[in-house]
């Protein structure tokens, strides 16, 4: 199976920018802003951040409100905390050997981290690539990673699996099912997850009177915004 899925790799893999890099800040930086957020949103924001901060040391030395202002529109904004305080763990101390020691960064990230950076023999598993596992009984080797990525995310979809064009249909067990995706988070319209971002947003561009005490304690405890004078404001 995984001869097959690598051929079809070959001929199908999607040409992504963080795949032409062995950079460990580089992949990380696509790993931490992947999180929960569409392929396709995150090319571009991806090149404008390693443009503005190539390297770790950059961004590490970077203001925080800066860093926070360009994450907007990614979401998860905590996301770009944690990515410049692992950022400055790595400018202080290099790279650790057990990633997840890094701010922000757990067992899926460290794995993805080390296979695709330093080339280490491990198996990064995320929601995409678990089904695949489930769906055809293999274990893959992890140079199967970036296939599995791809499959998982076009072809052998949650729903409805496109079973017709999966290079795997002919041995898998689970052809023709269908599955119930996993529960994702509820809507985010009207939700305290849009309070937080609106008034993020607007902190983003000039301080703000504390008009939502409780959005206001939640950006403070992810320490995205602090409070001077009664006014909300980034970290400086």
């Amino acid at each position: 199976m995984e001869e097959a899925l690598l051929a079809w790799f070959e001929r199908a893999g999607r040409d992504l920018p963080w795949r032409r890099t062995r950079d460990p800040y580089a992949i990380l930086v696509s790993e931490v802003m992947l999180q929960q957020t569409q392929v396709s949103r995150v090319v571009p924001r991806y090149l404008e951040w390693l443009e503005r901060w190539p390297d770790v040391h950059a961004l590490a030395a970077a203001p925080t409100a800066e860093m926070i202002r360009a994450w907007q529109g990614l979401g998860y904004n905590r996301r770009a905390v944690n990515l410049h305080r692992a950022a400055q763990h790595v400018a202080a101390h290099g790279w650790p050997d057990d990633l997840t020691e890094l701010p922000g960064v757990g067992p899926y990230t460290a794995a993805a981290v080390a296979n695709f950076a330093f080339g280490r023999d491990v198996l990064p598993v995320d929601v995409n690539i678990g089904r695949v596992l489930d769906r055809t009984g293999v274990r893959f080797s992890p140079a199967a990673a970036q296939a599995l990525f791809d499959l998982g995310a076009t072809v052998c979809l949650a729903r409805i699996p496109r079973c017709g064009e999966c290079p795997l249909a002919g041995d898998c067990p689970s052809r023709g099912r269908t599955y119930e995706p996993q529960r994702k988070q509820g809507p985010f319209e009207g939700s305290f997850r849009q309070r937080r971002a609106a008034l993020l947003r607007l902190v983003a561009k000039e301080p703000q009177p504390v008009t939502d005490p409780e959005a206001v304690a939640s950006l403070l405890a992810d320490g995205l915004v602090v409070v001077e004078d009664d006014r909300v404001t980034l970290p400086a």
